[in-house]
């Protein structure tokens, strides 16, 4: 009988450990997405920038660089 036990016990361990565990990469799937679209923000700007320097410098707009902009 005291295996029987030590097998539902270790059960309950097992799924409180997997609730944990989901809850954790939940959290750090929600955390990375953050992440993507400040750097989305982020490089959207610098594009941005290297748009308005060239413009500024006289230099035309590259097809290249009308490509990274979408």
């Amino acid at each position: 009988m005291s295996s029987f036990k030590t097998i539902i016990e270790k059960i309950r361990n097992l799924e409180i450990e997997k609730k944990k565990l989901i809850q954790e990469i939940e959290a750090l799937r929600e955390a990375a997405n953050i992440k993507a679209i400040a750097l989305e923000n982020e490089v959207a700007a610098l594009r941005d920038e290297v748009q308005a320097l060239k413009t500024l410098m006289g230099e035309p707009d590259s097809v290249e660089n009308q490509k990274l902009r979408k």
